[in-house]
C-alpha cells in the first residue's frame, strides 16, 4: 500500500468515525456548526434526554436512542452495531463533553474494537454561566487562574482537590454537580480561606428558558440557595472576579502606553 493508498484509507475512516458532540449548555443554538451539520448528516444519535434540549434532535433523519436509562454497555452496544452497519453515528452530550462528559470510558471501549472516532467540542455550562453573569472569569490582578471543579459526594474526588485545599489558591471557581451540598459547599470555601464576603452566583439551567440566577456571597448564598429551591443542573461561581462594578486594574492589551508586536504605546 502506497502514501495515497494510506491517505485514502485515513480519509475514509475519518469519514466513518463515531462522533462525540458536544451539544452545549442548553440553548439549542449554542451547538457549534460542525456539531449541528454532524447531527443532521447522522443515521444514529444517541443523547442524553434528561439534559440535551428536545430541539436539537427534532427534525433528523436518524434513528434516536435516549441513554438517560441506559448503562455503559447498552450504550456502546448501540454505537459498535450501528458503527459495525456502516451507519454515521453521533453520542450527543451536553455542554463540551470533555468536563464531567463521562466519555473516557466509551473512547476505551471504541479504541479496544479499533472504532475510529473523533470528539468535536461544545460550549460547557462554566463558560454559559460566565456569559449569562456578564462576567469574565479571569482579570488582572484579581485571578488569572480557573478552577472547573465539583464537590466530592456519590462520586468521590481525589483528596488532594478537596475544595478546602483549592480555596487557598484565592482563584476563580467553577463548582459544578455540588449545588445539593451548598452548606458542605460553603464550609469547605471557608475553612480553605476564602472570606465570608467572597461574592458567589449560581446559575441554574444555564442558557435554557427557565434559567435563574442568585448573586450572594459566601456568608448568604446557602441560605439564598435553600429559599429557591435549588437542587440540581446548577453551576456555582466563586471568586473576587464575580464582583460588580469596573475591575480594579485594566488589561495591558488596550493600555495606551504598553506596547506590543501590533502597536506602538505612546510614551508618558
Amino acid at each position: 500500500m502506497n502514501a495515497l493508498d494510506d491517505e485514502k484509507v485515513t480519509t475514509a475512516a475519518a469519514r466513518h468515525a463515531v462522533h462525540f458532540v458536544g451539544a452545549g449548555p442548553g440553548d439549542p443554538e449554542l451547538i457549534t456548526v460542525k456539531g449541528q451539520r454532524l447531527l443532521h448528516e447522522a443515521d444514529v444519535v444517541i443523547y442524553t434526554g434528561s439534559l440535551v434540549p428536545k430541539a436539537l434532535i427534532t427534525g433528523l433523519k436518524a434513528e434516536i436512542h435516549d441513554s438517560a436509562g441506559l448503562n455503559l454497555d447498552e450504550v456502546f452496544t448501540i454505537l459498535r452495531h450501528s458503527w459495525q452497519a456502516g451507519k454515521k453515528v453521533v453520542r450527543l452530550h451536553t455542554g463540551d463533553p470533555s468536563i464531567f462528559g463521562a466519555i473516557k470510558e466509551q473512547l476505551a471501549l471504541l479504541d479496544k474494537d479499533k472504532i475510529p472516532f473523533r470528539v468535536i467540542p461544545g460550549v460547557s455550562s462554566g463558560l454559559a454561566a460566565a456569559a449569562a453573569l456578564k462576567t469574565e472569569l479571569t482579570l488582572p490582578e484579581i485571578s488569572q487562574t480557573v478552577i472547573f471543579t465539583r464537590r466530592g459526594g456519590r462520586t468521590p474526588v481525589p483528596e488532594q482537590e478537596d475544595l478546602t485545599l483549592l480555596a487557598a489558591h484565592q482563584a476563580t471557581m467553577m463548582i459544578f454537580l455540588s449545588v445539593g451540598m451548598i452548606e458542605g459547599v460553603v464550609a469547605d470555601l471557608l475553612a480553605g480561606g476564602y472570606p465570608e464576603d467572597t461574592p458567589v452566583a449560581i446559575v441554574e439551567k444555564v442558557s435554557w428558558p427557565d434559567e435563574r440566577q442568585l448573586r450572594g456571597t459566601l456568608s448568604t448564598i446557602a441560605a439564598q440557595v435553600k429559599e429557591a429551591n435549588i437542587t440540581k443542573t446548577a453551576l456555582i461561581a466563586v471568586g473576587k472576579v464575580l464582583a460588580e462594578g469596573p475591575p480594579p486594574a485594566l488589561s495591558k492589551l488596550y493600555d495606551e502606553a504598553f506596547t506590543h508586536g501590533y502597536r506602538q504605546g505612546s510614551r508618558p
